[in-house]
């Protein structure tokens, strides 16, 4: 199934499918009247920031899987020429979960293409990241972030009654699963139309079945705006980041 496809023997319509169908509940009251991926980050909404930065690295065609408010983000990008690139919207009738809403968009992804949470503010390469994934032998890359947290309390050994050693308030290090990916158009065959299915359950289904999932971490500054306090941490960094 994986097959030995050389992408680059012809050119590509470089693709990114954003996932803009969020409730945006963690980050209500905003939300009640914007949906999420419209909310302003400086003088910018989030998804024009996005989608800016895909221009950048050279994806011509942004397919925007969408649900919540879904009229808003229509009007608000037309057909995405003020922007550079043709836009596609699509809504789902349901809620269909993170990688639900690409299989709607089937028709069009007959080339490898990107896929990314409509609530992330990066500076990640977009294009060596799929080049990355158009190397390897894999019909799915995810990007991964090391977060670091601060732990506020100091960390003790010990050997039955006798304390062996002690850590003043050590680091948490933990792997994250960075909501950016590149998808092969064969992987669609491992999602359910019309269902519920998430990128967790795909990532499990794909380990399931001994195919290779393919990795790349991001060393460039990431942010998940998925509360208040990260969306006002957007807000002080825009300027200085984007």
């Amino acid at each position: 199934m994986l097959g030995s496809k050389n992408w680059k023997r012809r050119k590509m319509s470089k693709k990114a499918v954003i996932l803009s169908g969020g409730l945006g509940t963690r980050l209500r009251p905003f939300t009640e009247v914007i949906p999420k991926p419209l909310l302003p980050i400086g003088e910018k909404a989030v998804l024009e920031i996005q989608i800016e930065h895909l221009k950048e690295n050279g994806f011509n065609h942004i397919l925007l899987a969408t649900n919540y408010k879904s009229a808003y983000i229509e009007n608000f990008f037309g057909d995405g020429s003020k922007y550079g690139v043709r836009l596609t919207i699509s809504k789902e009738d349901k809620p269909l979960g993170t990688a639900g809403p690409v299989k709607l968009l089937k028709e069009h992804l007959y080339e490898p293409f990107l896929v990314m949470n409509g609530d992330i503010l990066t500076q990640l390469s977009y294009e060596n990241l799929y080049d990355f994934a158009l190397k390897n032998n894999s019909l799915l890359t995810i990007t991964t972030k090391v977060m670091i947290t601060p732990f506020q309390f100091g960390n003790i050994d010990t050997d039955g009654d006798y304390v062996t050693g002690i850590e003043e308030k050590p680091d948490l290090r933990a792997t994250i699963l960075a909501g950016i990916y590149i998808f092969k158009p064969a992987i669609l065959d491992l999602i359910p139309d019309n269902a519920y299915f998430g990128m967790d359950s795909l990532i499990r289904k794909m380990l399931d079945l001994k195919l290779p999932i393919a990795h790349y971490p991001i060393e460039e500054y990431w942010l998940d705006i998925g509360q208040v306090k990260d969306y006002e941490k957007a807000q002080e960094i825009y300027k200085e980041m984007f």
